[in-house]
């Protein structure tokens, strides 16, 4: 008697396959769903790469409190700065995918970073989930008010006429990128001078040591005190706070819109439940009056943008900018 075969047909075998892949699912689906209604259970770790006291330092701390309010649990910001913010990204990369360990990161370690350093403790598209688009920083460029211009039209006009002459400061990566942008869109010749840091850039800008600066909204102090003199920002529409003064493009440059970003990142493999409950949480949060306050004090253009389309500006900016520092040779200070 011929013994009954333990093998199965080809349509049962996919038959089960599918069965158990969509069982699979299901079960994932349904612990994201079961962790998003008992989250938080514990304090939550908003980790920035950089010192207390700077920009995303106090965005991150502008957020926490507030969001502490909403999930009835601690949100802490830990500071974890070195190697120009990847220690801190790196760290929140091997976190537990969980939710309690957030990055509040910048476009600088998110994006321009993998155009400068030929290894990086963490891959931003693997690694990462964005959660929350949080702010936009605008760029300027500003001149010492012994430089006889006035608008980005003599700038270039007298860059023309003196080529090579002229200088710009840059305290960081995107600074010089930008700075090389502008030469090569308006057809001039000015020449970086690189320093560690936008401080001590800024701080020669003032003293007339180099005669153009591009920098962030920290100059605006400067701008106010009349040390420096704002010719045009990078943005795609007039900054708040510097409502005369022109972008880019309505000053005749157009191809230098540059617009840094502080986003919240998750550890990849973080139940969706979970991004979307700290998203509308945050929504939320960015509607309040002394959020707004607070952000427009700093500078910085607080800017919730809806998850999609933060996840379409950081594809874009990735696909962007680590190629371009690398065909202009910039690398990490």
């Amino acid at each position: 008697m011929r013994s009954k075969s333990l093998c199965v047909s080809f349509p049962d075998a996919a038959r089960i396959t599918l069965v158990g892949a969509f069982s699979l699912l299901a079960l994932a689906l349904a612990c994201g769903q079961s962790a998003a209604q008992t989250y938080p259970a514990k304090p939550i770790r908003l980790v920035v790469g950089y010192s207390p006291g700077g920009g995303t330092d106090l965005t991150a701390r502008t957020v926490a409190p507030k969001l502490s309010e909403r999930l009835g649990q601690p949100v802490i910001v830990e500071n974890r700065p070195g190697a120009n913010a990847t220690i801190g990204v790196g760290y929140v990369a091997k976190a537990d995918p969980d939710g309690y360990t957030l990055l509040v990161g910048t476009s600088a370690e998110m994006v321009y970073a993998l155009g400068l350093y030929e290894r990086l403790p963490y891959d931003t598209t693997k690694d990462f989930v964005p959660v929350m688009h949080m702010t936009t920083n605008p760029l300027i460029f500003a001149v010492h008010p012994s430089l006889p211009v006035t608008s980005i039209k003599e700038l270039i006009e007298l860059a023309r006429a003196k080529p090579g002459k002229l200088f710009f400061a840059s305290g960081a990566a995107h600074f010089q990128a930008t700075g090389e942008l502008f030469k090569q869109q308006a057809g001039v010749n000015i020449v970086n001078v690189s320093y560690k840091g936008a401080a001590p850039a800024v701080t020669a800008a003032v003293a007339g040591e180099v005669p153009l600066v591009v920098s962030s909204f920290s100059i605006l102090p400067q701008l106010r005190a009349g040390k420096l003199r704002a010719l045009a920002v990078t943005l795609s529409k007039r900054y708040a706070l510097l409502p005369d003064i022109p972008t880019m493009a309505e000053a005749g440059v157009p191809g230098v819109e540059v617009a840094p970003w502080t986003g919240l990142f998750a550890p990849s493999g973080t139940p969706r439940a979970i991004i979307d409950k700290l998203n509308s949480e945050l929504i939320a949060i960015y509607k309040l009056d002394d959020v707004k306050a607070r952000f427009a004090a700093q500078g910085a253009i607080g800017e919730p943008l809806p998850l999609a389309e933060f996840s379409a500006l950081l594809k874009t900016d990735l696909a962007k900018w680590p190629s371009l520092l690398r065909e202009l040779n910039i690398s990490a200070k």
